[in-house]
């Protein structure tokens, strides 16, 4: 197969290429203002894989580069709920437009299928849990609302001009080349990084809020399967809920850390609880995640030592 993966040099993209170049031609579509080339620089004398420093708004880019795809997995997008809150006009810009652009190509270009990567952000603080794919979406940020609508343009997609398109709405995604250096970095590797130098642990909030974490490779392993299988929307999560307190503290014992846990002002934007209901992909798309959160965590540690 020939795979185009945009947002390809971050790090779900990244997990992404290196599973599927060892069968398959890939090309990665990243203009690195997230993604580093460190992530795929181990794949750039491979004669399967072709790395494009551009971006999704350049729709004329898009279509050279999809004339001749089999599938594209669109993982490009400014993913931080609070970077989406300082500056919702350039979210809309790479989200929404950004994502039009990527279908309409996909569809001028008869590609067989577009894999989205939507977010469980969605659902909003919704009281109910687990999250179901069929409950009423609740944005609460504008990355939210563009993930949302990036839904419903591949559903429309689909609808009128014919385009297979199916969207994945991650939960907390976790693992290797994951970035700790942003402000708006994720959890984990902020937790790892910290506990690896002895530094303070910062929670936002009282820390019991909860989170569904799942690892990268089962990530990965949702996309193979939603290429071949499945319509629509699915959640991909690990299916157990854990609070920020427990997390910091399993991390600060796979380490061995002397780190000390900080507690400040909760984040705007942030919700209170998510945990995703996963029987829909295990059913439609085979989907079952394999990683634990201590299995994962432990990889993801080993990972940053090495990198550090």
């Amino acid at each position: 197969m020939k795979i185009l993966i945009t947002g390809g040099a971050g790090f779900i993209g990244s997990n992404l290429v290196e599973r599927l170049i060892k069968d398959n031609e890939v090309i990665v579509l990243d203009n690195l203002s997230t993604g580093k080339e460190e992530n795929i620089k181990e794949f750039l004398g491979n004669k399967n894989f072709k790395f494009i420093n551009g971006s999704i708004t350049d729709l004329n880019l898009l279509r050279k580069m999809t004339c001749d795809v089999d599938y594209i997995l669109h993982h490009a997008a400014i993913v931080s709920v609070t970077e989406s809150i300082e500056n919702p006009i350039l979210t809309n810009e790479v989200n929404i437009n950004g994502t039009l652009n990527v279908l309409t190509a996909a569809k001028e270009n008869q590609i067989k299928k577009l894999v989205f990567a939507s977010s469980c952000a969605v659902y909003g603080d919704s009281p109910k849990l687990p999250k179901t794919e069929n409950m009423n979406p609740n944005s609460k940020s504008p990355y939210a609302v563009t993930k949302l609508t990036g839904e419903y343009y591949c559903n429309v997609f689909k609808n009128i001009y014919g385009l297979e398109t199916l969207s994945l709405r991650y939960f907390n995604c976790y693992g290797p080349r994951q970035s700790q250096e942003s402000e708006y970095a994720a959890v984990i590797p902020k937790f790892i990084f910290a506990a690896l130098n002895d530094k303070p642990i910062v929670i936002y909030g009282d820390g019991r809020q909860t989170r569904d974490f799942v690892y990268v490779k089962d990530v990965v392993n949702a996309n193979m399967l939603a290429i071949k299988n499945g319509s629509g929307i699915y959640n991909i999560g690990f299916g157990k809920e854990v609070t920020i307190n427990e997390l910091a503290d399993k991390i600060i014992e796979l380490t061995k850390s002397k780190s000390e846990i900080i507690h400040k002002k909760q984040r705007e934007g942030d919700i209170k609880h998510s945990l995703a209901d996963i029987s829909k992909a295990k059913k439609e798309i085979c989907y079952e995640p394999k990683y634990n959160l201590e299995q994962g965590l432990k990889e993801t540690v080993r990972w940053f030592k090495n990198f550090k």
